[in-house]
């Protein structure tokens, strides 16, 4: 698992819409054959975007970001999807390095498989950036073989949803949680942060809460971060499983995947069976507000304004930080109502 804590050197930290960025700028020589390759100042430039998947609303709606912020600014984005296969996101990019792209702006699917990718672009004299999900930093390094990682705490994220299900259950539950794609950094960071939390430490410190022994995780299988998915493992997991009373599902379509499936099987979610997910979509809202999602913390997709910035600020010649840190909202039944049909 990637520790941003010990491995990332300084932090910018942005809100949900750009704003109160703090910047911690670092002053560390790097010799010339370690530098990220520079982007030269021109008028247009051919932007490489390998897209993971486009089957759920919050690809969509990163996508859409993307093209929307590329159009505003004249640029050329050239687009692929891997439909969620690792190998054809990995040939995508070999593609876009063939094509002699500009710069490549992209989430990874998996942190390792795709992290000798970003090397190949190093060496092809293409700069990178990454948004969404980060790669294996022992294989490639942040200000050194790709510019910036802009994206979420998801350890964080799994930390909130594990705090707001132990007080919406008293602290007694019996968990049944979905995780996303094996190998995605957000997987496996909002597994930790959601685990941790449970067994009273949050980045290796002890929380003030101490361990919560009554929550118990009584399954935990993949999802891959998909709606029908979420549902047929949902439906699996609840035949081997029924006595469970609460599903922490790492984003908001397995959680709506899980919640269709318990009603199949006669059960009633936020009542009997607590659901807790992140990501903060419209749907996630709307299941807020007719009371069958307990809460969702926000992991935003609208990564066009944030990514296009940091790539003028790098042609600029201004110090970026390692990871630009977008700050995410949090959704339950307080707020849900609000927010309905801002999201995507």
């Amino acid at each position: 698992m990637i520790e941003r804590s010990l491995n990332r050197r300084s932090v910018l930290r942005l809100g949900a819409a750009g704003a109160g960025a703090i910047v911690a700028s670092r002053y560390v020589a790097i010799p010339a054959w370690a530098q990220v390759p520079p982007l030269e100042e021109k008028d247009t430039y051919t932007v490489g975007f390998a897209q993971v998947g486009s089957n759920n609303p919050w690809r969509l709606g990163e996508s859409k970001s993307m093209q929307d912020e590329a159009a505003r600014l004249g640029y050329t984005l050239v687009e692929t999807n891997a439909n969620e296969d690792t190998a054809k996101q990995i040939a995508d990019l070999d593609s876009l390095i063939a094509q002699g792209v500009d710069i490549l702006i992209f989430p990874p699917r998996e942190s390792q498989a795709i992290a000798p990718s970003v090397l190949k672009a190093k060496a092809a004299g293409i700069p990178v950036i990454l948004i969404d999900r980060d790669v294996d930093h022992s294989i490639a390094k942040p200000g050194e073989d790709y510019i910036t990682f802009i994206g979420s705490d998801f350890v964080d994220q799994g930390r909130r949803a594990a705090e707001w299900l132990v007080e919406a259950t008293g602290g007694e539950a019996k968990i049944i949680q979905l995780e996303g794609t094996t190998g995605s950094d957000p997987a496996i960071d909002r597994q930790k942060g959601f685990e941790d939390y449970l067994a009273g430490t949050f980045q290796g410190t002890p929380t003030a809460a101490g361990a919560h022994p009554g929550m118990e995780i009584i399954a935990s299988q993949t999802g891959d971060f998909q709606r029908d998915l979420g549902r047929e493992v949902m439906q699996t997991l609840l035949q081997a499983h029924p006595d469970v009373t609460a599903v922490y599902a790492h984003n908001d379509e397995m959680a709506i995947g899980a919640i269709a499936a318990l009603q199949e099987a006669g059960r009633t979610p936020g009542e009997d069976v607590i659901l807790v997910s992140i990501d903060g979509s419209n749907a996630a809202l709307d299941a807020i507000v007719d009371g069958t999602l307990g809460a969702s913390v926000e992991s935003s997709p609208f990564f066009g304004p944030i990514a296009f910035e940091t790539m003028a600020k790098y042609i600029a010649g201004e110090d970026i930080p390692d990871w630009v840190k977008v700050e995410d909202r949090f959704f339950d039944e307080s707020n849900a109502a609000e927010f309905q049909g801002e999201q995507f």
